[in-house]
């Protein structure tokens, strides 16, 4: 059996898949925290809870209207998405000239309101959500028994993250939303509508976190504390890649993904805390993180 630093190939490399996939998670969520904070200035306790959510609009859709899971990777973010336009409208517009802690206390509560209710109504426990049976079996890789699914994450995954970086990066439309953020009287002078611009990017930050929950929802079970058990993970990872910084959420997010599987194989006892310790370790060397921009 090849071994490497001691350890058997064929659990390192499988270990480093799992890594991967959870890591698409990481990169996904992450990615909607930055976009929401880079252009907003938010920090959007509430993001797990709203990927909490978009798992159960895909499960409710199922249980109650027979919609299967293909549709319901579109119009699970579309809900979610719309939920964050109405809050941003009606309750976050009024808080961008306060300090930012009402901001993050107003998600703060958001979140326990949403979590608490689904828990009153399903309790604690998960719902089962089966995979798409278009994605159903497995490949055989040599060192490990690969599932269609968790491949498609993966896939899926980067194919969000690479579309939401050119589109904030590479298109006139992310160019206006960077410009609202810096200047918006200046912007609004040109007759662009800043207003809808900020809405359409708290929404779209929203449907991300909704597009992650009914990714997720076939790996693990759609329970009510599925977003709490994340979020925080989820913020380490953008402090980490840097407040803001939308490469940096979506390439830190599959790396702490690789070295929290790494550490399984190398330290099983520490997997958990990893990703952790490498932010402490960033913040003393890096306060501004890995991409991001001192202040």
């Amino acid at each position: 059996m090849t071994m490497i630093f001691g350890i058997p190939l064929q659990a390192l490399l499988g270990q480093l898949l799992v890594g991967l996939i959870n890591g698409s998670f990481y990169a996904v969520l992450s990615l909607g925290l930055a976009v929401i904070f880079g252009l907003l200035r938010i920090i959007n306790f509430a993001h797990g809870a709203l990927y909490m959510l978009g798992a159960f609009v895909g499960y409710l859709l199922l249980a109650f209207a027979g919609i299967g899971y293909w549709p319901a990777l579109i119009l699970a973010p579309l809900v979610v998405g719309l939920l964050g336009a109405v809050l941003e409208r009606t309750m976050l517009s009024r808080l961008y000239k306060l300090d930012h802690l009402y901001s993050l206390l107003f998600t703060f509560g958001l979140a326990l309101f949403i979590e608490g209710t689904f828990r009153y109504f399903y309790g604690s426990s998960g719902q089962p959500y089966a995979v798409p049976p278009s994605l159903a079996g497995g490949t055989n890789l040599g060192f490990m028994f690969l599932p269609n699914y968790r491949a498609w994450v993966v896939v899926a995954s980067f194919a969000v993250c690479i579309g939401t970086w050119f589109l904030i990066e590479r298109t006139k439309l992310g160019s206006y939303l960077r410009a609202a953020t810096e200047n918006p009287t200046l912007v609004q002078a040109f007759g662009v509508n800043v207003p809808l611009l900020l809405t359409f990017t708290y929404a779209f930050g929203c449907a991300l976190a909704g597009f992650t929950g009914i990714l997720a929802a076939p790996i693990y079970q759609v329970s009510p504390v599925m977003g709490s058990n994340i979020i925080i993970i989820v913020f380490a990872v953008v402090v980490v890649g840097g407040m803001g910084s939308i490469f940096g959420a979506i390439a830190t997010g599959y790396l702490l993904g690789l070295a929290e599987g790494l550490t399984k194989v190398i330290y099983p006892e520490a997997s958990n805390i990893v990703v952790f310790v490498i932010m402490a370790v960033v913040l003393l060397l890096r306060p501004a993180g890995l991409f991001g921009k001192e202040a």
